[in-house]
């Protein structure tokens, strides 16, 4: 009985030692993704996979438009993007200086820089109108 008990214990503690070398090696993959996209994560309640996609259309805009950023075409693209592949409904703001105030559905919002421009992506919640 002593046995399981320490066995159990050394199989938790190698348990813990992997998950905390998987979440440094996804942290690492992370920061190598904002490397290469010159992204500069300002708030976020998004998951990995769902910013990544924002980071990389939003690189392969501007990196269509050279000189001054398009930001109404960015803007579009990123909102019709996520609306496409996350459903609706999804805004988008996107510009140099901007302030703003906004409700958000749980883990749909990320503001972020990238380049000079700064990104502001979330999603709300969709109600039907009720049928009178």
């Amino acid at each position: 009985m002593i046995e399981m008990e320490g066995v159990e214990l050394e199989l938790e503690r190698r348990s813990k030692f992997l998950n905390s070398l998987i979440q440094k090696k996804k942290a690492k993959e992370q920061q190598d993704q904002k490397d290469e996209f010159n992204v500069r994560v300002r708030a976020s309640d998004m998951p990995l996979p769902q910013q990544n996609r924002a980071f990389s259309l939003s690189r392969e805009i501007l990196n269509a438009t050279p000189g001054k950023a398009d930001n109404k075409r960015l803007a579009l693209a990123l909102k019709k993007d996520f609306d496409s592949a996350y459903g609706p409904a999804w805004h988008c703001i996107v510009g140099t200086s901007f302030g703003s105030y906004v409700t958000h559905s749980i883990g749909g919002f990320i503001y972020f820089q990238i380049d000079k421009v700064y990104v502001l992506l979330f999603k709300t919640a969709v109600e039907p109108l009720d049928q009178k």
